[in-house]
């Protein structure tokens, strides 16, 4: 009786199919924890190699995946677009173009100003898309992703020759890098910000859903629809400055996890929220795997693995929305 009377929102939680994914992604972050070049077994300091360098980037692996994976939830359900995340709107090339100034004003500036300069100017970009879709006609849900990447594309090329007139065309091919290798004790945990994030986004999950209703829905049941779109470009904006300077692009994680997830649960975002989570990880994880294994002792940025699944992926998505169409 006690099962029967319990919310439906709450069983979906608490169900066994969550604990096995659980499960799944321990295996796989304990593979990263014990792979890499550096031998963390048989080396005599290899424990405190392992304490340094992969504990550190094994967190920042959950932390980064999990809050990228959650931003392109919350701005699919803010647009009512199944084709949009952080880096098919702009919002990474506008925290890199952040981070880029505050490199260029403040040469020497501590990772929490570098990490407000990105964060800042990724809300910034992220309104400014917001407007201009306000005043673009809709007539495809193919117009929304091309917006988001003509501004990224326009604003990606005056970060580029603002970082040639200053000399700094080499850290921001660092940063479009997007890796995971320079993750170590001391650097990685400006993310527990991110995390922040997304328990901000799981505790507001019923108010996201309304609003990706539509403004009038929203309305109607007495929510401040505005309100709710600037709160969740808000979080979308911290967790991808974060991830920004600490581990650069991680291009179309946003995308992939939430459809995927979305097509074997529907559309419930607080229910589909662990299992986002999860799969961002997840996801991530595996791409830095291997890239850490392809090419050993050396490392490919997972950026450039994400980015090859992540248009398979995109193109796919295409396809089944022409044939829906």
């Amino acid at each position: 009786m006690a099962t029967a009377t319990r919310p439906r929102g709450e069983r979906r939680l608490l169900e066994p199919k969550l604990l096995l994914g659980v499960l799944g992604v321990a295996v796989l972050l304990a593979l990263s924890l014990l792979t890499g070049a550096y031998d963390v077994i048989g080396s005599e300091d290899g424990a405190e190699m392992f304490r340094i360098t992969r504990v550190p980037r094994t967190i920042a692996l959950v932390l980064a995946g999990a809050a990228m994976a959650m931003s392109g939830l919350v701005m699919q359900m803010l647009t009512r677009n199944r084709f949009v995340e952080p880096t098919t709107t702009g919002t990474t090339e506008w925290a890199g173009l952040g981070l880029l100034v505050v490199m260029v004003l403040a040469p020497d500036a501590s990772l929490t100003v570098r990490m407000a300069g990105a964060v800042a100017a990724a809300f910034a970009g992220t309104m400014v898309f917001f407007l201009v879709l306000r005043r673009v006609a809709l007539t495809s849900s193919l117009v929304v992703p091309i917006v988001g990447i003509m501004l990224g594309a326009v604003v990606g090329s005056v970060t580029t020759y603002l970082a040639l007139a200053t000399d700094k065309l080499q850290s921001l091919g660092i940063w479009f890098a997007g890796s995971f290798t320079s993750v170590l004790r001391g650097q990685y945990e400006v993310l527990w910000i991110a995390a922040a994030a997304v328990v901000l986004v799981f505790v507001g999950a019923d108010r996201f859903t309304l609003a990706g209703l539509g403004k009038d829905v929203a309305t109607t049941v007495g929510l401040d629809h505005d309100r709710v779109v600037l709160l969740g470009t808000a979080l979308i904006a911290v967790a991808t400055g974060v991830v920004t300077v600490v581990v650069g692009n991680l291009p179309f994680l946003g995308l992939i996890v939430p459809n995927v997830v979305s097509m074997f649960r529907g559309d419930d975002l607080r229910t589909n929220l662990p299992w986002v989570c999860l799969l961002g990880i997840a996801a991530v994880t595996v791409c830095d795997l291997l890239g850490r294994t392809v090419i050993r002792p050396f490392e490919v940025p997972v950026s450039l693995v994400l980015g090859v699944v992540g248009a398979v992926v995109f193109v796919v998505l295409l396809l089944r929305s022409r044939r829906r169409a």
